[in-house]
């Protein structure tokens, strides 16, 4: 039992209701004959209040009690059942319009009262002039009478009317509510599943969903996007592994069967051509080596303080001379401030190199690669390497830290480029708690910043 979610949310959303329902009619309820029986003594005093001011103005201004008033006595007998008994200032009965309670029992107008104790009897003085001339002694039911019962149990039967369809709507609103708001979350549940037998497609339906649930929702519908893109990128990897792999290979191996078959001599320039071959292999694995170093999340980095703009130029210096050799000029910009920031160096080294070599690879001849620092941003200093080679479409720049990722396939091989440079940067920047930012426009080059942070 309320094994379910939705089996708790009907539970509580029932006892709730149920609580409050019935709080909420006991105080109608007892709030309403309270406040009704309020008015009814009110009214009752009121027009005891009446009675007393009429016998006195009626001895007032006969000198002795008559039976003007008295008459009005006897109505109020007959029509509210409260009885009067006066007597004068010596004690002597003057009126009883109690006796005609018997009369009206056995007429069957009014219910006989058994108990003595059900009758209520108030004595109220009588005055002149500020002189005592006698009292009115006042009987009345203590409950209520006939019509004020009526009206108070036909009150009472719309509450009870009303809190029975108060519930039943309060079962129904909860059972709707319950299937709405576990609706969502069995639509995780099954994509869940779903996703569990692999089925990366899988998307939730944001339509109609809770705000807190449709966070949920948007939450899976990205991890899934991720999973399958990383299914994409793991295929295309496998793919683009096979594909570096096998061009090497097949020539080596061809070389070394017409080695045996004597159809080739072991000439020093075929042997060369071999090795270069064998070269291309080792730095493929020496390259996946290194990126399986960078994303390792248990890398240590030997942090120390640097100063950006003697890093930039130590690497200006560096590659000048490889530059200069392919007739692509290297330009540092001098900063104008000191920009201090806390790195490991050999990684940040790595990084530079390989930011470069790119540029170095898609520059022409004649262009320029210029080098420079950036500290524009309060808690970061920048590296900013811009070229004016061969950039990139807007649509190929996020995916250039993927591994194996090429934008332009034919323009990758004649470079030579393998596609794993710019993730192992992506990684040591990670790695740093760096950001990278990237623009390029086809044809007119590509600038790459790379944000260190200061402090940590």
């Amino acid at each position: 039992m309320l094994q379910t979610l939705r089996a708790k949310i009907l539970f509580y959303f029932l006892l709730v209701s149920m609580i409050g329902i019935l709080f909420v009619s006991f105080f109608i309820q007892w709030g309403f004959e309270e406040s009704f029986k309020s008015y009814l003594d009110r009214n009752r005093e009121k027009k005891i209040d009446r009675v007393i001011v009429a016998i006195e103005k009626d001895f007032e201004k006969n000198g002795r009690f008559t039976s003007d008033p008295i008459i009005g006595l006897h109505e109020f007998a007959l029509t509210d059942q409260i009885y009067f008994q006066l007597y004068d200032r010596f004690g002597q009965l003057q009126m009883d319009s109690s006796s005609i309670r018997g009369m009206m029992n056995g007429l069957g107008l009014t219910e006989p009262v058994q108990n003595k104790d059900e009758w209520h009897t108030k004595t109220y003085r009588l005055n002149v002039d500020q002189t005592r001339i006698g009292k009115l002694v006042a009987i009345y039911p203590e409950g209520l009478i006939d019509d004020e019962y009526t009206f108070l149990q036909t009150i009472q039967l719309y509450i009870y009317v009303a809190v029975c369809l108060t519930i039943i709507l309060a079962v129904l609103f909860s059972m709707v509510f319950s299937k709405k708001l576990t609706s969502g979350l069995k639509r995780l549940s099954y994509a869940a599943h779903e996703l569990q037998l692999h089925n990366l497609g899988i998307r939730i339906p944001l339509k109609g969903l809770p705000d807190e649930v449709k966070q949920l929702a948007i939450s899976f519908n990205n991890l899934a996007e991720s999973l399958s893109k990383e299914e994409m990128l793991r295929k295309q990897f496998t793919g683009d592994l096979a594909h570096e792999l096998r061009t090497p290979l097949a020539t080596l191996r061809s070389q070394i069967e017409a080695f045996q078959d004597g159809i080739w001599e072991p000439t020093p320039q075929r042997l060369k051509q071999s090795h270069d071959e064998l070269m291309r292999l080792v730095r493929l694995v020496n390259e996946l080596e290194k990126l399986l170093a960078a994303e390792n999340p248990q890398i240590k980095l030997e942090k120390t303080e640097m100063e950006a703009g003697s890093i930039l130029a130590d690497v200006w210096e560096m590659f000048l001379p490889i530059f200069n050799q392919r007739g692509i000029r290297l330009h540092f910009e001098e900063p104008d401030q000191e920009g201090w920031f806390r790195a490991d160096k050999d990684r940040l080294i790595q990084i530079l190199s390989n930011i470069l070599n790119n540029a170095l690879k898609y520059t022409t001849e004649g262009k320029t690669v210029c080098l420079s620092v950036r500290t524009d941003e309060e808690d970061y200093v920048g590296f900013q390497i811009k070229d004016e080679g061969a950039g990139m479409d807007d649509e190929d720049i996020p995916h250039i830290f993927e591994r194996f990722y090429r934008g332009d396939k034919s323009r990758d091989r004649k470079t030579g480029g393998i596609g794993i440079g710019l993730s192992i940067v992506k990684a040591l920047m990670d790695a740093h708690k760096g950001k990278i930012q990237v623009k390029s426009k086809l044809k007119k080059g590509t600038t790459v910043t790379l944000w260190f942070p200061k402090e940590e």
